[in-house]
């Protein structure tokens, strides 16, 4: 059921993105916004974006030191709503893990996770391309905020160790019975646009995820349960626009 939840929204969101995109840039003329100077803009175009990395986790277990990184990737897309301002939503597949700062209790973790996000991204500097009358030429790099909401569907299993789990690896029985889980999600980042074309840009990234749970590691009654657990990503991405 929660699997079908976070698919059914996941689809959704993505119903809404294309028929937005499709009336936005539509046959007939566009539609002109303007800026708080007066100057005209407009709209779009809708971007989509590709990207990989890796994804690193915070809880109980440790903090960054006791990492046992994994990897991230992710689809989205983005749309410009005024200069400096663009919505945009991701599909993100993650794996998080880590071995134990306590030595006498020896737990790590792996988890396999997916989460669908929407936010807002805010560039720190202006891009004369997002106007409809340029006075200048495009941005080459452009520096952004971004903040957002969204699901994360989490499945983590623990064992006995101090490495990545083998093969045959024994897991422990879980904290919960409800695996995979769904959790609210925070994701707050940075990130360095370059642009390689007038379609195409290149993207470093880093976002760290707030959560509503403590259970990301299985590791809560073994733990801190006044403390949600957090993961964080670091992807290269590639934009493309579709006009």
């Amino acid at each position: 059921m929660k699997l079908r939840l976070l698919l059914l929204s996941s689809l959704l969101f993505w119903s809404l993105a294309s028929s937005y995109t499709a009336a936005a840039q539509g046959p007939g003329q566009r539609q002109r916004y303007f800026s708080n100077q007066a100057r005209p803009y407009y709209r779009g175009p809708f971007r989509v974006t590709v990207g990989g990395g890796v994804a690193l986790y915070t809880g109980d277990l440790g903090k960054w030191s006791q990492n046992l990184p994994g990897p991230s990737i992710s689809l989205g897309g983005l749309y410009l709503l005024r200069p400096r301002l663009q919505v945009g939503g991701e599909v993100s597949y993650f794996q998080i893990g880590a071995t134990d700062q306590l030595p006498e209790r020896n737990l790590a973790f792996r988890g396999r996770n997916g989460a669908l996000t929407t936010f807002l991204r805010y560039e720190l500097l202006g891009d004369e391309s997002q106007f409809a009358a340029p006075r200048g030429p495009a941005a080459i790099i452009k520096p952004y905020v971004k903040a957002g909401l969204g699901l994360a569907m989490y499945n983590p299993k623990t064992y006995i160790g101090s490495g990545r789990p083998v093969n045959n690896q024994v897991y422990l029985a879980p904290e919960s019975t409800g695996y995979p889980n769904i959790a609210v999600i925070a994701p707050v980042g940075v990130g360095l646009t370059f642009r390689l074309s007038r379609d195409f840009s290149a993207t470093a990234e880093a976002v760290y995820n707030f959560t509503s749970t403590d259970n990301l590691d299985d590791v809560s009654l073994r733990g801190n349960t006044k403390k949600n657990d957090g993961y964080g990503t670091v992807e290269l991405k590639i934009e493309y626009s579709i006009k």
